[in-house]
């Protein structure tokens, strides 16, 4: 999920009125897939459907809506010389005004924040708007029956990790054309433990492509004043204890001002086991006296081969905190697409 979610959240809140534009089907080239999202208010614009001349219509036509203007909610964009994209594909996007409130996006972020899916289950035609995860859902689209058919079509939708389309869902004439839209992270769930140099520039490089971070620090000094809305700070005396709480599937980065620190952090980590990267700053001696403790209490070598220490992509030899953040962000990144195409993830591969 992108950062359309939490500004939605945000403007609900605010009571602010907005108008969620989803490419729900593509044929031939187009400059984003089904899925893609921006979310448009009266002053602001989160996410992209690819830019250019595509997108600048649909903000228009969102902004004509919030301005009372009818339309209709399914439109389809020829990308050729009307609108001036050599893409030469076809586009079909979903206006979707946002209620004031929603229960549904506070459970697709709950269901986020615990590493899951979900599928947005969005009438065409019509109010409502249902969400369903593997065991349990929020919402409604009107109709008991429909919502009974949706529930199994959006949960075989996970289960084959198939992306955003168009369906007919229900029975005779309580039959409707609905968006199912997966909602799944964009980029990884990232637990940062510190907050020093190299920790705030890490936050600034990767807080625009994480799903969320959440950012632990014993010094609240240390953080900065505002944050993005997928940042998340926590003020810890016992920073490893916070570790239990993060979800399967994490990525860690352990980063703190404490040699002592980053050595209960890592132990508390490689006992978990269950994270798809963990990254641990520091040269290879550092490495290897943390391997050689953390063996004499009983953590194995296999468990000790899938730390990652040290971090970042290699050929980058700045040490300063900026060149760090970016080569740690890039390594990062790589781990999180390996994961996403099913590709297998060295152990260490900067052992």
């Amino acid at each position: 999920m992108s950062d359309w979610l939490p500004a939605a959240i945000e403007l609900s809140h605010a009571r602010a009125p907005a108008v969620l534009v989803t490419v729900a089907a593509v044929k031939g080239s187009t400059p984003r897939a089904a899925g893609a999202k921006i979310l448009v208010s009266a002053e602001t614009v989160v996410g992209t459907i690819g830019g250019g001349h595509l997108e600048l219509k649909a903000i228009e036509i969102a902004r004509a809506q919030l301005g009372g203007q009818s339309a209709p909610a399914l439109r389809r964009f020829p990308l050729g010389a009307s609108l001036g994209q050599c893409c030469g594909g076809i586009a079909n996007l979903l206006f979707e005004p946002l209620p004031a409130a929603s229960i549904c996006l506070q459970f697709a972020r709950d269901c986020a924040r615990a590493g899951g899916r979900c599928v947005r289950v969005v009438p065409v035609h019509g109010e409502g708007a249902l969400i369903v995860s593997g065991n349990d859902h929020a919402g409604t689209l009107g109709s008991p029956a429909v919502d009974a058919v949706a529930m199994q079509r959006a949960r075989a939708l996970l289960a084959d990790g198939g992306g955003a389309r168009l369906v007919d869902l229900g029975t005779g004439a309580d039959t409707r054309t609905c968006l199912l839209d997966p909602l799944q992270p964009e980029g990884p769930c990232v637990w940062l433990f510190g907050a020093g140099h190299v920790g705030r520039a890490l936050v600034s490089v990767l807080a625009p492509v994480a799903a969320e971070i959440v950012w632990v620090d014993q010094r609240a000094s240390e953080f900065p004043g505002q944050v993005a809305a997928n940042v998340r700070v926590f003020v810890s005396d016992e920073p490893a204890a916070e570790v239990p709480a993060a979800p399967a599937g994490a990525f860690f980065l352990v980063m703190t001002h404490n040699h002592a620190l980053d050595e209960q952090i890592t132990e508390a980590i490689l006992r978990r086991g269950d994270y798809l990267y963990f990254g641990l700053i520091g040269s290879q001696t550092k490495r290897r006296r943390f391997e050689q403790r953390l063996a004499a209490r009983g953590i194995d070598a296999a468990r000790l081969a899938t730390m990652t220490c040290p971090i970042g992509v290699a050929g980058i030899g700045d040490k300063r905190p900026a060149a760090i953040a970016v080569a740690t962000a890039a390594e990062v990144l790589q781990r999180f697409e390996e994961q996403s195409v099913g590709q297998a993830v060295p152990a260490a591969r900067r052992a």
